[in-house]
C-alpha cells in the first residue's frame, strides 16, 4: 500500500503511519496480495480523496461506509464510480434528489464525482479497501480507526465544515465531530431500500450551499459535466 497523501493531509496525519494498527492493517492487505486476492480500489487509488480534496482547501465531508466491490467501479471517492461504469443505485438517488432540489441541475450520463472533490468536498469512506465481490470484506482491519482519525482531525483542526451523513452507520460517525464548531446534516441513506425514508426531499445540497455562503465561503457547483 502505497501512502500516497497530499502534503497538507501528510502534515496533519504523518503520525498515523507507523502506529500499530496502520502496520497490521499494511501487512493484511499484502496477505491479500500475496493470497491472490483481487482488491479494490487499485493501489494508486486508495487515497484518492485526499489527492483531490487538500485539508486546506475542505468545506464538506461526505462520508460512505465501503468501496464498491465490483470490476473497475470504485476509485477512492465514496459513492462515485469511474466513467464508463454503469451509475450505481445509491448515486442515481442522490442525482434524483439534486434534481429536485438544485435548480437547472441535469442528471449526468456516469458516475465520477471527482468535480465535487476538486472543490473541497471529502468524498470519505470508512473503509478504504474491500476485496473483490466480498463487500464489508476489509472492515474491522484498521480503516474504521483512520478515517475516524480523520473525521477527528477535521473537527478539531478546521471551522464551519458541512458533513452530510446518510443512514445510521454514517450518522453514528457524528459523535466524533463537534457541534458547536461544524455543521452536521443527516438523513437517510440514498439506497433504494432507504431513500423513500427521509433522503427524497432532505434538501441537503441547497442547505450545503447556504451554509457554505454563510460562512464566506464558495458554495459548491453540484453540476456534473
Amino acid at each position: 500500500m502505497a501512502i500516497d497523501l497530499e502534503p497538507s493531509w501528510l502534515q496533519v496525519l504523518h503520525n498515523e503511519f507507523e502506529k500499530d494498527y496502520m502496520l497490521k492493517l499494511k501487512a493484511f492487505l499484502k496477505s491479500e496480495k500475496d493470497a491472490g486476492e483481487t482488491v479494490y480500489p487499485k493501489s494508486s487509488n486508495i487515497f484518492n480523496a485526499f489527492k483531490h480534496t487538500p485539508f486546506d482547501k475542505l468545506k464538506v465531508v461526505i462520508l460512505g461506509q465501503d468501496p464498491y466491490h465490483g470490476a473497475n467501479q470504485a476509485f477512492g471517492l465514496s459513492f462515485a464510480v469511474q466513467k464508463g461504469i454503469t451509475v450505481p443505485p445509491s448515486l442515481k438517488n442522490i442525482y434524483k434528489e439534486l434534481q429536485s432540489d438544485i435548480p437547472g441541475f441535469t442528471i449526468p450520463g456516469h458516475g465520477d464525482l471527482t468535480e465535487w472533490a476538486d472543490q473541497g468536498i471529502l468524498l470519505l469512506n470508512a473503509t478504504l479497501t474491500v476485496r473483490a465481490g466480498k463487500p464489508g470484506s476489509h472492515q474491522k482491519k484498521g480503516w474504521e480507526i483512520f478515517t475516524d482519525t480523520v473525521i477527528r482531525t477535521i473537527s478539531e483542526q478546521k471551522e464551519g465544515v458541512v458533513f452530510l451523513l446518510w443512514g445510521k452507520f454514517a450518522q453514528a460517525k457524528a459523535e466524533l465531530i463537534d457541534k458547536q464548531k461544524h455543521h452536521i446534516l443527516t438523513a437517510a441513506h440514498p439506497s433504494p431500500y432507504s431513500a423513500d425514508s427521509g433522503f427524497f426531499g432532505c434538501h441537503h445540497f441547497s442547505k450545503t450551499n447556504a451554509i457554505l455562503q454563510q460562512e464566506g465561503k464558495d458554495p459548491i457547483d453540484w453540476q456534473i459535466r
